[in-house]
């Protein structure tokens, strides 16, 4: 099966002067004619001298002319990471905050409560492949998620890959693993510091041996197709690292085809480089080894695919569809093309293509568009179509057969967010999660042709969620769109506008928000504290129409949604701004920053992850030439005022009183560059006289963090703990 699942990497992935108590206008000022940046404008004549001791930072009178106007950027000059001076107060600013953070009150208590929830024992959900089953599982005392296997899905337990045992330090992590159809081979990737960058290796399953051949560099996205016979995958290379400049890497991305003993230096060519490096480009091979896929992503909005008989005389790429405006996403089952596409329906339907006769007049609609909820992934399970929904939120799924009629709707435990079924277009055997706040992870062991279902493993944590509630809410934006959030808090709260709140958002690449477990949220709702989840437009949340209202040139609905649901907080009575934390990272971690910037008297403190916050310079650093078909391009004309009305670090103002700041960094970040990060965090620096602004710096951690337990345990505490701090 060539899978379907709708691609929501979380890769990523969000202004004016706040003008008073009131909404920021429409369309914030662009920069004047003239030399002054918008940063030297001031609210107040008066500015308070910082709390801490900051590291210097010296300001240059650095100015980018773009499109005939100037752009300030006094940190330019860190920009560099390599150099001496760079270094030095990188590693001054990390010291400086880890010193204060450690002293803060009630932080070692906030960590010892933390390990007691994350050293537990947590398992994924399992593959079954050539009468194996494997799964990760990470066992209460280790750091990391170890990969398993048994023959049969009872047999003894055996250990196929252990991280925990690859570098004394933790730095070396697991990332893609792909098993042959016989269960015989497994292709994984081994990442440094948990960056994207990635080497690929592979193992013979029942002896544990790892080939001294077979390994493969520039396998940041590759993801192992395997051909039946498990003599060789399909994979997408990258040139190596420091061969080519970084943002234009994707462009030179190539598909190949590896043949397993033989030098992957040698690997066929399959599928030529686009040369474009807003696209991803992959490949995969049908469970009969017939149909070979090719996908070009045009960042979250737009593919184009191709496909080969591999069976032909002549093997060449034919067009399946290219050139539209929508996603398809293509599953292949016994010779059949299975759909999923936004083509004329922004909730999502399923098309059906005879793989012998695809022209566009053969293709055939099997599962219409629903009107009333978001059609989120397919997969192909024992030759049915396993759909997941979203309605307000809240999963459902459905089976249904390959013509497109309802078998069963699967009955979930309550409203949260279950996973399409994972399981072999053969095997009538099949696996899928669920879980919602207040829900511990439960995944379920399901017959696809009579529906019995079992637990097949449950997540248990030392905490008793049913002292808790989730509570669903709607805010009103400024255009008059209704918003959804969640609220989390003790039972029996009382609304008197004092609780300590965090609010997360993220609001971009389709990546929609449902109700998850994380064990992580309940020291802060211990705490006394409140948590809040908005679904912003950006995400998948209500379908493609959804997400296009929140990119591009409509970014600001998504600050505008995150303003609205603080607003109905206080409204209600939850909180008011003075205990109001904001949170995101990445595309989030851009959030963060608009909000400190356009709203900062909406909120006293502002929890920044690994955030874009310079985007007039994005697209020059890691990943962020992928990235310019959801934000735009300042090189573009058209793009530039809007990027520039809400870049944050181009709207930091000298004597503003902003959120007291903590920004996390990565060292290893080859995804978000670390520059956003160092720069803003001087800007504030030197501008602010509100709160102290703190950079603290993850060591051999990469965008999503270190992979490590104790890691995540340390920065969740310094997080609490310093909002703690200020809002209570």
């Amino acid at each position: 099966m060539v899978s379907g699942v709708k691609r929501s990497l979380p890769p990523l992935l969000a202004a004016c002067l706040a003008c008073g108590g009131s909404r920021p206008p429409a369309s914030p000022a662009l920069p004047s004619s003239g030399l002054a940046s918008p940063a030297m404008t001031s609210h107040s004549t008066s500015i308070e001298p910082p709390a801490l001791a900051y590291p210097p930072a010296p300001r240059a009178d650095h100015i980018d002319t773009l499109h005939g106007l100037p752009v300030s950027d006094p940190y330019r000059w860190l920009e560099d990471e390599k150099a001496d001076e760079v270094r030095k107060w990188t590693g001054a600013q990390d010291a400086l905050a880890r010193a204060y953070l450690s002293k803060l009150p009630g932080r070692d208590a906030i960590a010892a409560r933390m390990r007691e929830l994350s050293y537990v024992e947590n398992v994924g959900t399992p593959l079954y492949r050539g009468n194996r089953l494997f799964y990760p599982r990470r066992d209460e005392k280790k750091e990391k998620f170890t990969i398993f296997w048994r023959e049969g899905r009872t047999g003894h337990e055996r250990v196929l890959l252990d991280p925990n045992q690859w570098s004394a330090d933790g730095s070396q992590s697991l990332g893609v693993w792909s098993v042959s159809y016989d269960g015989r081979k497994v292709a994984y990737s081994v990442k440094g510091n948990n960056s994207d960058e990635a080497t690929l290796y592979v193992m013979d399953v029942t002896t544990g041996a790892k080939s001294e051949v077979d390994v493969i560099e520039g396998a940041k996205y590759a993801w192992p197709s395997w051909t039946p016979r498990g003599d060789g995958f399909y994979y997408t290379w990258l040139p190596v690292a420091g061969s080519v400049a970084p943002p234009d890497r994707p462009g030179h991305a190539e598909v190949r085809f590896h043949k397993l003993g033989d030098d992957p230096k040698r690997d066929r060519v399959v599928h030529e480089k686009t040369g474009d490096p807003k696209t991803f480009l992959s490949a995969a091979v049908d469970r009969d080894g017939r149909w070979l896929i090719a996908t070009i992503e045009h960042g979250w909005t737009r593919t184009d695919v191709f496909f080969q008989d591999l069976l032909s005389p002549q093997v060449n790429w034919r067009p399946l569809v290219v050139g539209k405006d929508a996603r398809y996403d293509v599953s292949v089952d016994r010779g059949r093309f299975f759909v999923l596409t936004n083509e004329g329906a922004p909730n999502y339907r399923v098309l059906r293509v005879d793989a012998n006769r695809p022209g566009r007049e053969s293709w055939t609609e099997i599962v219409p568009e629903r009107k009333d909820a978001t059609l989120e992934a397919l997969s192909v399970v024992s030759h049915h179509l396993s759909l997941a929904y979203l309605k307000d939120v809240a999963s459902h799924l459905e089976v249904r057969d390959e013509e497109g009629k309802l078998v069963r709707e699967l009955e979930l435990p309550g409203l949260g967010s279950a996973s399409v079924l994972s399981g072999e277009p053969s095997d009538d055997i099949a696996y899928y999660s669920f879980q919602s706040f207040t829900y511990p992870t439960e995944i379920f062991e399901t017959s696809v042709t009579s529906g019995k279902t079992s637990t097949w493993y449950k997540l248990r944590v030392p905490v008793d969620p049913s002292k808790y509630v989730a509570r669903q809410l709607f805010a009103t934006s400024r255009d008059g769109t209704r918003i959804p959030f969640f609220v989390l808090h003790a039972q029996g709260l009382e609304k008197n506008g004092n609780t300590p709140t965090i609010l997360y958002g993220y609001g971009g690449f389709q990546v929609a928000q449902t109700p998850h477990f994380a064990a992580s949220i309940y020291p802060w709702l211990e705490q006394g504290g409140i948590w809040v989840i908005a679904n912003l437009r950006g995400g998948s949340e209500y379908g493609e129409d959804w997400h296009r209202r929140g990119m591009r040139h409509d970014k600001q609905n998504v600050f505008d949604d995150y303003f609205a649901v603080a607003e109905e907080l206080f409204a209600q009575g939850f909180t008011r701004p003075e205990r109001l934390a904001a949170l995101g990272a990445s595309n989030g971690g851009l959030l963060v920053g608009v909000a400190m910037t356009q709203r900062p008297e909406l909120f006293r403190v502002a929890l920044c992850g690994v955030p874009l916050l310079d985007m007039m310079r994005y697209q020059f650093f890691g990943s962020g030439k992928t990235w310019i078909e959801e934000y735009g391009s300042a090189e573009d004309p058209e793009d530039f005022p809007v990027l520039y009305r809400y870049s944050p670090y181009h709207h930091v103002a000298r004597g503003t009183k902003y959120p007291a700041t903590l920004l996390l960094s990565a060292d290893s970040d080859d995804r978000v560059d670390p520059m956003h990060a160092r720069k803003f965090a001087a800007e504030l620096q030197w501008a602010s006289t509100g709160g102290p602004v703190l950079l603290r710096v993850e060591k051999h951690s990469g965008h999503g963090g270190a992979d490590l337990v104790r890691a995540s345990v340390e920065k969740i505490a310094d997080e609490y703990a310093f909002a703690l701090a200020f809002l209570r």
